[in-house]
């Protein structure tokens, strides 16, 4: 099986997230779940160059300022192995635009853990309200449950 790298990025303004409700795409693993804006990387990308892109794409925003928060490393029987950089963008222009892969809503942060996320989500969310810039988790899952759990970043093994 293969890996994939991504990114995934909060966007922030007014307590709030820019989250997108995957409702759009056929064969969406993520469909039906809420979650940042972001995707997979390009030839020759940085993270940082990816991020910038795919919010670009999925929300017609122009990031400004950005914090990278962390990798997380999913892994999922009969899935990609994905490899997710995480950021938070403090400052863009733009309005967000709609988006071919969900419906993109701005959702105040204390509601978010409401929605239906990825467990391993709520995780690394908790972790972006702390304000760590040291996230490095490892998230294994059978089918949609969340099995297993390696934080790295607390440095223990």
């Amino acid at each position: 099986m293969k890996t994939v790298l991504t990114t995934l990025c909060y966007i922030e303004r007014d307590g709030k997230y820019l989250m997108l409700h995957r409702n759009k795409k056929e064969n969406d693993i993520n469909e039906g779940k809420w979650i940042g804006v972001g995707g997979k990387f390009e030839f020759g990308e940085t993270p940082e160059e990816c991020m910038v892109r795919e919010v670009m794409e999925e929300t017609g925003l122009t990031v400004n300022a950005y914090t990278y928060r962390g990798l997380v490393t999913f892994v999922q029987e009969g899935v990609e192995c994905e490899y997710m950089h995480l950021f938070t963008v403090e400052e863009y222009t733009g309005e967000p635009t709609e988006c071919e892969e969900g419906t993109l809503a701005w959702v105040e942060k204390e509601k978010v853990l409401e929605l239906p996320l990825w467990e391993g989500d709520r995780i690394f969310l908790r972790y972006l309200w702390e304000g760590r810039t040291d996230i490095a988790l490892k998230l294994i899952y059978r089918g949609e449950k969340l099995v297993k759990i390696k934080d790295f970043s607390t440095k223990k093994v």
